[in-house]
């Protein structure tokens, strides 16, 4: 094939990317350096990899700690604009994506590398985000993706390719669900899951408690925000990444933050996935209560105008793009008195804000009150209404 020299993995110690490893070393002739990122997936998923890598041919193995710069510098800002992909996903596995991407290029400039690979599939939308991110960063880098190369095309396929070759692997022929997890979420797909009238097992739910199961007493968490950001969590100022872990823990037993959707992929096709986001959820009911009490009516209409778009440009992997610089330009902007205090009301898999408070607020007692008030006319609504409704009238007279 083409002459390369030396290849950055984006390696998971899973089955795909343990017979990758090999694949690329036989049919390229090159070094494999296997690079993993630490995005908060846990320790179990972490544990023996760069073993593993090294036990399926590759030369070194660069683990990168990317948790706290994950969520401080791709998360918050995704979440300061509102942004929800149509209308329920919380884009986890998405803005895990482009900060991937940019270590993987960065291990590659590190070592010399000629080229990148990954193992997503031919179906997906992760090849997109990927390889969108390393046009933008390294278009010189040659990228390899076996799965579009590649004659292996089952589970058992590879199972027996790493079988002839003596490299161990701890995967069976009978993995059910396809996961994805970092500090964010976990994702769930395949199984049952292909078939959209099938409801859920429990054993799809690996990260949060089932409703039905969560305590039957409410838990009310404080979270303060500054500048559209989460800084502490019942009164306990803590890093970006840290708040993330609190809130996880506190609403994963509540059953907080479960979705079950059926998805248009990039790719053209549908999808259906289960994703578990404990501690986001409760991040976006507080930032939301907190856009009610500063946002007046058209800021509000162009922030939702914005996140949407912003949703589908973190889906389908636009992050290094002028675009997602001047959307960001805007959500900043606002966020700016997205300053205040949030409690929420955690129950049976809901997370609802019960209280909110902010010095930026726009809320005024004085003139909302339905009592008596010395500040609203409201005999002032009968020119306002006219003059709002004109162009309806002019049009009916001319009937």
């Amino acid at each position: 094939m083409s002459a390369i020299k030396k290849v950055v993995l984006a390696y998971s110690g899973g089955l795909d990317t343990s017979a990758i490893v090999p694949w690329l070393k036989e049919n390229y002739d090159c070094e494999v350096v296997a690079f993993v990122a630490d995005v908060g997936q846990g320790a179990e998923e972490l544990e023996g990899v760069e073993e593993k890598a090294i036990a399926s041919g590759a030369s070194e193995c660069y683990v990168v700690d990317l948790k706290e710069q994950m969520v401080a510098e791709y998360i918050y800002p995704t979440l300061k604009t509102g942004c929800i992909y149509e209308g329920t996903y919380l884009l986890g596995t998405s803005m895990a994506r482009p900060i991937i991407a940019k270590a993987q290029v960065e291990i590659a400039r590190k070592v010399g590398a000629d080229a990148l690979s990954h193992g997503c599939t031919g179906k997906g939308n992760d090849q997109v985000r990927f390889e969108s991110c390393f046009a933008a960063l390294a278009p010189d880098l040659k990228v390899i993706a076996p799965w579009r190369e590649w004659h292996l095309s089952s589970r058992e396929s590879l199972l027996d390719y790493l079988a002839q070759r003596d490299i161990p692997c701890a995967a069976s022929a009978t993995k059910i669900y396809s996961r994805d997890a970092n500090a964010w979420h976990i994702s769930h797909e395949g199984g049952e899951l292909e078939d959209p009238w099938c409801q859920p097992s429990e054993q799809v739910w690996t990260m949060t408690q089932s409703p039905e199961q969560a305590p039957n007493e409410a838990e009310l968490v404080t979270l303060t925000i500054q500048r559209g950001e989460v800084v502490a969590v019942n009164g306990e100022a803590l890093s970006p990444y840290q708040c993330l872990v609190k809130l996880n823990d506190i609403a994963a037993v509540h059953g907080v933050g479960r979705v079950d959707i059926v998805e248009n992929r990039l790719v053209g096709m549908k999808s259906r996935g289960c994703y578990e986001t404990p501690g986001g959820t409760v991040m976006m009911a507080a930032l939301q209560a907190i856009d009610e009490l500063v946002l007046d009516k058209a800021s509000r209409k162009w922030k939702d105008t914005f996140a949407l778009e912003f949703a589908h440009l973190v889906y389908d992997g636009r992050w290094f793009t002028p675009l997602k610089d001047s959307i960001l330009g805007a959500a900043n902007a606002f966020a700016e008195h997205a300053n205040g205090e949030v409690v929420v009301k955690l129950y049976k898999g809901q997370a609802i804000a019960v209280q909110k408070q902010s010095e930026n607020s726009l809320y005024s007692e004085d003139f909302a009150t339905f009592g008596e008030d010395d500040v609203y006319d409201q005999s002032h609504a009968e020119g306002f209404i006219r003059l709002f409704s004109l162009s309806s009238r002019i049009a009916a007279l001319k009937k």
